[in-house]
């Protein structure tokens, strides 16, 4: 599907944006311009519902694109069920590598006694987690909780799907969580059920400063291990041991045991959906690039139409009349993009996010609105340089928020960086504009 625009990013719109009339109005647009047209009559020749419906994106666009995309996603599943501070939080740290911050504020109430969290972002997850929330609490109403779960797994979803127990490996009050699992096992066998004991270094020995190589070989947590594993016979797969701590707690690795589980998704799940979580976890920096080329393939879909908005908005043959109208466009843009991203902005933020990551084209934007003056052909260079800024502007965009949606801080050189390049490449493409 996104072939094309992934061997050439400055390659033609796809065939969404093909079939936009923009595409034809701005040929026809700039041609009459260069003939002198006035562009009040210019505009005289649209009507103005046509025009306002060019220039606006179409949900129901933006919709197919995501939904046809969506569909080629290996999506991964997983279902957290264990007490609170049972490390599930800490597993999805693990499997996705963004920060305790950025976890805690992407879950959100699924039903009355779940909650989700999509990552990298709803629109184009890779993982769903399923987190129960209350469990362990006496008020709780357990097969509540199990009847909520067996509604969801009954949906299809169309992706993975596997359970997670999670248990503390000083916790031996684990009657409700056999419970649940036992249903759901029942109801679901196709479903695999992973046993996660978490916690290890609470029964380390005393004199134990560090994680011991893996697998751990202390006599307290071998016990301890084994009681719980056979509390749970007959209704896990596999068992997995773990430790995820914090930076701050002084243990090495971070992610005690992190391989381990990796090697039990991969044994339990299908091999389209374990082979990208292996990505995740083996090849950080490449499944970073993979992802972030897969939401900028589906971003310069946008990007493209926006930036050829811009070329006909500059053609007008009148230094700094236009350059509210493209401000106003471009910061459009940009919201749609975060969007896009799961990074949602108010066209204040969009607004600040375009002063942030613009940095030294601001100057070149004044410009791109003196050149103008020139007789002749001035505002046919502007509408080039417009088109390549709007496009390099949308590919800092996509920089800025996937820093963002990684947990990560954004990187202006990076950011710069890409814009420049960006530029350079859009340059290229526009460069026609002017001799046409």
């Amino acid at each position: 599907m996104m072939d094309e625009q992934r061997r050439d990013p400055a390659a033609k719109p796809v065939q969404a944006d093909q079939e936009n009339p923009i595409v034809s109005f701005f040929g026809g647009a700039t041609q009459r311009l260069k003939e002198g047209l006035p562009f009040g009559q210019l505009a005289k020749l649209v009507p103005a519902d046509q025009l306002t419906r060019w220039f606006s994106v179409s949900e129901d666009q933006i919709a197919a694109i995501l939904e046809t995309v969506r569909q080629e996603l290996p999506t991964t599943e997983a279902l957290l069920i264990g007490k609170p501070q049972a490390g599930k939080s800490s597993i999805v740290r693990g499997l996705t590598g963004v920060s305790a911050d950025i976890v805690g504020q992407g879950f959100k109430p699924h039903t009355q006694h779940t909650e989700r969290y999509a990552y990298p972002s709803a629109d184009l997850p890779l993982l769903i987690f399923t987190d129960t929330v209350g469990l362990g609490d006496v008020n709780q109403d357990t097969q509540a909780l199990i009847n909520e779960l067996v509604g969801d797994l009954k949906q299809e979803s169309g992706c993975a799907r596997i359970l997670v127990l999670t248990v503390k490996i000083t916790d031996f009050a684990t009657d409700t969580l056999r419970q649940i699992a036992q249903q759901l096992r029942q109801r679901f066998p196709s479903i695999p059920c992973l046993l996660a004991i978490t916690c290890l270094h609470e029964v380390y020995p005393v004199d134990a400063a560090d994680h011991p190589g893996y697998p751990p070989r202390f006599e307290a947590v071998g016990r301890a291990a084994a009681a719980i594993e056979e509390n749970f016979k007959g209704i896990c797969d596999r068992t997995v041991l773990l430790d995820f701590t914090l930076e701050e707690d002084g243990y090495t690795p971070v992610f005690y045991g992190l391989e381990a589980l990796r090697d039990s998704l991969a044994d339990l799940l299908p091999e389209a959906e374990a082979n990208a979580i292996h990505r995740l976890l083996d090849e950080r920096t490449e499944a970073s690039q993979q992802l972030g080329s897969l939401y900028r393939d589906v971003g310069r879909r946008y990007i493209s139409a926006f930036a050829v908005i811009a070329a006909t908005l500059a053609a007008v043959p009148l230094p700094f009349a236009t350059m509210p109208m493209l401000t106003t466009l471009q910061v459009s843009m940009v919201g749609l993009l975060g969007t896009l991203y799961g990074q949602p902005l108010s066209p204040s933020q969009a607004g600040g996010v375009v002063s942030a990551i613009a940095g030294g084209f601001v100057a070149q934007a004044v410009g791109r609105e003196l050149i103008k003056f020139l007789p002749g052909f001035g505002s046919l260079i502007a509408a080039s340089w417009a088109a390549a800024y709007t496009w390099s502007l949308g590919e800092g965009a996509c920089v800025y928020f996937g820093d963002l949606m990684g947990g990560k801080k954004p990187d202006p050189k990076k950011i710069q960086a890409t814009m420049q390049t960006a530029f350079k490449s859009a340059q290229e493409r526009f460069k026609g504009i002017q001799s046409n």
